[in-house]
């Protein structure tokens, strides 16, 4: 009896845990169509304008419009973009938000979110490339984040932060589901933190360029993969960590 009851224990726990994962996972695609399609109605609407500045530009997004010539073409353009920083605020709150919906305590609420992030940024893309036939390789440019600065980079780099986050995510949701949390030290917090600002740090190393109207500069691998390699390596050693009196 006792065996039985831990059996059906288990596939409960299991039902729950993947009925949480299939929800997260809904809603950040959709979500991420959601993102793809407001970005296809803001390029037509600043594609011709961009021609108008630089006739001559092969790229799609760079070099970007400053502030400056927003202003020329007109005061509805500013209001657009502090609209459009309005909106990426709203889309973390609302990726934060769902996370914090589905999460039974702190530890689940930020695995829930960086799967939710992760599969938002992944998909975003995704239907891009579906939509618009874009991007057109891993290594082409996109302006990720306006906030508080310009983020540029290769699709690439995000991409692997999203799966990097998504991977981490699910191992964390799927430990805390089976009464066996991950327990991360301050210290290797203090690590995982280090590697996220190198990370942005090289997302935003080139911003006073493109914020100016410059093309990128090469993207700064270094920084970047550094980062992740702190991230990762810090959360993948705390998995086999026991945690003491002293934690």
């Amino acid at each position: 009896m006792t065996e039985t009851r831990a059996r059906t224990g288990t596939m409960r726990s299991r039902a729950e845990f993947w009925r949480l994962v299939a929800g997260l996972v809904t809603f950040s695609a959709a979500f991420g169509y959601v993102e793809a399609a407001v970005v296809v109605y803001l390029r037509s609407i600043y594609t011709p304008l961009r021609v108008h500045f630089y006739p001559g530009s092969s790229s799609e997004l760079f070099p970007l419009l400053s502030l400056e010539q927003l202003r020329i073409l007109g005061p509805e353009h500013v209001v657009r973009l502090n609209t459009e920083l309005g909106r990426e605020l709203a889309t973390l709150l609302m990726l934060a938000g769902a996370a914090l919906t589905a999460a039974r305590n702190v530890r689940e609420w930020v695995a829930a979110f960086l799967v939710c992030f992760g599969i938002w940024d992944i998909t975003f893309y995704l239907f891009l490339r579906l939509l618009i036939h874009w991007p057109v390789s891993f290594l082409t440019w996109d302006v990720l984040f306006l906030i508080p600065v310009p983020w540029t980079g290769p699709v690439l780099a995000p991409g692997l932060a999203s799966l990097s986050m998504i991977g981490s995510g699910l191992l964390l949701l799927w430990r805390e589901h089976h009464n066996k949390p991950v327990y991360i030290t301050r210290w290797r917090w203090g690590l995982i933190v280090l590697g996220g600002a190198l990370m942005v740090a090289a997302f935003m190393w080139d911003f006073r360029n493109t914020a100016s109207g410059g093309n990128p500069n090469p993207f700064n691998w270094v920084l970047f993969m550094s980062g992740e390699a702190i991230g990762v390596l810090s959360f993948l050693s705390s998995l086999r960590h026991t945690p003491t009196a002293a934690d």
